[in-house]
């Protein structure tokens, strides 16, 4: 079930990182839902995820990186 929970964090974030407001909206509910090893994991994706995308660099201050 928590891998289940964690994909389809994912794959939200994937589809509003259109918009980095929504984006950290989004990612704020996550961090309120994952279970702490899956915060692990959703940091080490968010890390690689944000290379691509520099405009949702603000957001990797709500994971304390």
């Amino acid at each position: 079930m928590s891998k289940m929970m964690f994909d389809y964090t994912k794959s939200i974030l994937e589809r509003v990182s259109f918009d980095p407001v929504l984006f950290c909206k989004e990612l704020e509910k996550a961090i309120k839902t994952l279970l702490p090893y899956e915060m692990e994991q959703l940091q080490e994706w968010l890390l690689n995820f944000i290379i691509e995308k520099p405009e949702l660099k603000p957001s990797l201050q709500l994971i304390k990186v």
